[in-house]
């Protein structure tokens, strides 16, 4: 408590300075950095990602794997009288929905909040941050979760965990997310939901402003406005599919197989289309492709493109993605927007960690 009542002084906040661990390209980061944080690095194993989080973060990408990362990796990069804040976001593949119906999990990947633990104790910094599937909760193999808040609790951090609905801050998904916050200073807590459902952020908020496409088309100013193209049959779909509806509107003909089984009948929003007045799904890796969820355009017989999945995750339309937007992937823009963190919530947690330095 004595560092914090040195850095404090009245109608000012201290320097504030984040290292992100998993950054990948750099969602959270740019929220926080956006609430006036300064962030020192991102440390990735997936090099592709380089580019875009330190275009966007004035930022160093590490790229190093988090098992070999150690204090002396960390530590230096901070001032000496900064607010130390590590964040991170443990891959969540083996705690999501899909990995419990799929039985060939990755079991390294359990292990990463561990190492994320393991680094906390290291390193010691005032606040940490972690966000995560909510899953992670109800995951039954490791109780990895509270092994991680055991582990912080024990060398001294007050922790507040929460599962975040997303429109309920301003993101037009309906995400749902465990954010943890921790800090070593006192009382942490997340700032109260700033929408309500009457006042939601909409696929029309988010995409409602952009050129019409076909599919398999690019806008000729926006090289991340692209969408797949669609085969013959997939059309024929996408052009009975009605506004909000999804494949079980289709006439039978049109059907796959495996929907017309018992087991298929659960995934009802495949080939689904978006609401215009209501927040997005979740976007994810596959998210510009009709058959992976409901990604298709409210009203144009497409599935959207990368520009709308990163502008309903909260990512600016100024946000670098590539060096060279005119050889934009769909598939790696799919996957970094889809395993990104919002923004805005990034933004959210910057906030909540700025009230509560102020109050500390």
């Amino acid at each position: 408590m004595k560092e914090v009542k040195q850095h404090k002084r009245r109608g000012r906040l201290p320097k504030i300075e984040v290292v992100d661990l998993f950054c990948g390209i750099g969602g959270l980061s740019y929220g926080m950095k956006s609430k006036g944080f300064k962030i020192l690095a991102g440390f990735d194993l997936d090099w592709t990602c380089q580019y875009a989080y330190e275009t966007n973060n004035d930022a160093k990408f590490i790229y190093k794997d988090i098992k070999t990362v150690t204090k002396n990796d960390i530590l230096p990069l901070y001032s000496k009288n900064a607010i130390k804040v590590l964040a991170g976001c443990a891959p969540c593949q083996p705690f999501s929905s899909y990995a419990f119906k799929n039985k060939k999990k990755d079991p390294n990947k359990y292990d990463l909040l561990y190492e994320f633990g393991r680094l906390v104790e290291e390193v010691k910094p005032d606040i940490v941050t972690m966000e995560n599937v909510i899953q992670i909760i109800a995951f039954k193999e490791k109780p990895v979760l509270q092994d991680f808040v055991d582990r912080l609790n024990f060398i001294g951090y007050k922790i507040d965990v929460n599962q975040v609905y997303c429109p309920d801050y301003g993101i037009p998904q309906t995400r749902k997310r465990l954010v943890l916050l921790a800090s070593r200073l006192g009382d942490i807590k997340l700032i109260p939901s700033t929408h309500t459902k009457d006042h939601y952020v909409t696929v029309q908020d988010a995409i409602g402003n952009l050129p019409p496409l076909e599919a398999g088309e690019s806008c000729p100013t926006d090289a991340l406005h692209r969408c797949r193209a669609l085969s013959p049959l997939n059309m024929q779909r996408m052009v009975v599919t009605p506004y909000g509806g999804s494949w079980k509107d289709w006439p039978e003909e049109l059907m796959l197989e495996c929907h017309k089984k018992e087991g298929g009948k659960s995934f009802g929003s495949v080939y689904g289309r978006m609401v215009w007045g209501e927040p997005a799904p979740t976007m994810t890796t596959e998210c510009t492709g009709i058959g992976n969820g409901r990604f298709g355009h409210p009203e144009q017989n497409r599935a959207i493109s990368a520009r709308e999945a990163a502008l309903i995750q909260t990512f600016p339309a100024t946000y670098k993605f590539f060096p060279n937007e005119q050889e934009v992937s769909l598939a790696k823009a799919s996957r970094y927007i889809g395993n990104a963190v919002p923004p805005k919530l990034g933004e959210v947690i910057a906030e909540s960690i700025k009230q509560h330095i102020r109050n500390h």
